[in-house]
């Protein structure tokens, strides 16, 4: 093992996005144990050479401590709940050197848990991701990260074995403020994505084709070649549920009212969001945003049976 990666490794959080993060460390070589809170969940890890424990504060003994769970509510739970992280923790004594939180939670959430970890000792990086587990396993996951830099800098080797780069934006919670950012943008676009897919359809144009136009031209992205084969073949297998856009959303325009910003493009689409939830489409992709948009104009959209890449396979 070369010395960027002599750390010994702690993780807390094995659902689609931390599993595959997890993955990525124990094949790269890392000394990694893991901890979820339904063990079955982690246990495949094993085979990859990760160790599996039951309880939290057996990876106190860690330098770095890695969290990916939902909410802030979780966060706080399994970093300082009565069974949390640091729940056998005395003061500075069997505690991590530092926790990489890497879930989207909010500014105050993250302030308060970097106050909660500073009186133990314990060094906060704000990591939070943009990716899914296709992205991770396809190794284009990326991170934004803030805090103290000399942390930064320790944790840096690990970031890099679990996609392609970070980026390190100042002290403190500015990563939070970049990551809700970027999942407002991800809201919008695919809202705006969705309207001109139908309208281009409505119009005669197949959305294959459409598509295939826009992704080749100076317009498209990775993210639009990424969600191109949803449009295209209705295939809405949950990568962010609705839910989970919607509470960032509502972290955005939280922002936007703290800075005084307008946002009506954010507060649009979270509407529709609602609307999309209300209507009782929840539990697949959030893409499903394309449907309601057709539905709105007045077509019923059918798989096009079409094979589109994803622009995230080799």
């Amino acid at each position: 093992m070369t010395a960027a990666r002599a750390a010994k490794l702690g993780w807390i959080g094995t659902g689609r996005m931390g599993f595959e993060m997890a993955r990525r460390l124990a094949k790269g070589g890392c000394d990694l144990t893991v901890w979820n809170r339904t063990r079955a969940k982690a246990d495949p890890l094993a085979k990859d050479g990760a160790k599996i424990v039951d309880s939290l504060p057996e990876l106190a003994g860690c330098d770095i401590v890695f969290c990916m769970v939902s909410t802030y509510d979780d966060v706080k739970e399994v970093i300082a709940g009565p069974k949390g992280l640091l729940s056998k923790a005395k003061g500075k004594d069997g505690a991590p050197r530092m926790v990489v939180e890497c879930s989207s939670i909010s500014l105050e959430g993250s302030a308060e848990l970097r106050k909660i970890l500073g009186a133990r000792g314990v060094e906060l990086l704000s990591a939070p991701v943009s990716g899914n587990a296709k992205v991770i396993k396809a190794g284009k996951l990326t991170f934004v990260v803030s805090g103290p830099e000399t942390a930064y800098d320790a944790a840096a080797p690990y970031l890099e074995l679990m996609g392609q780069g970070s980026s390190y934006v100042g002290e403190g919670e500015l990563s939070r403020i970049v990551k809700i950012c970027h999942n407002v943008m991800l809201g919008v676009v695919t809202q705006c994505m969705a309207e001109i897919t139908v309208l281009a359809q409505k119009a005669g144009v197949p959305r294959h084709a459409f598509l295939d136009f826009l992704n080749k031209s100076v317009m498209g992205s990775t993210f639009t070649r990424y969600k191109a084969p949803a449009f295209v073949n209705l295939d809405f297998h949950v990568t962010f549920t609705p839910y989970l856009l919607r509470k960032d959303l509502d972290l955005g325009l939280e922002a936007g009212r703290r800075f005084e910003v307008p946002m009506p493009l954010a507060s649009i689409t979270r509407d529709l969001i609602q609307s999309m939830m209300g209507a009782g489409m929840t539990e697949e992709d959030f893409s499903t945003l394309l449907l309601q948009q057709a539905k709105a104009s007045g077509i019923e959209l059918k798989p096009e049976n079409k094979a589109v890449g994803d622009g995230l396979s080799q």
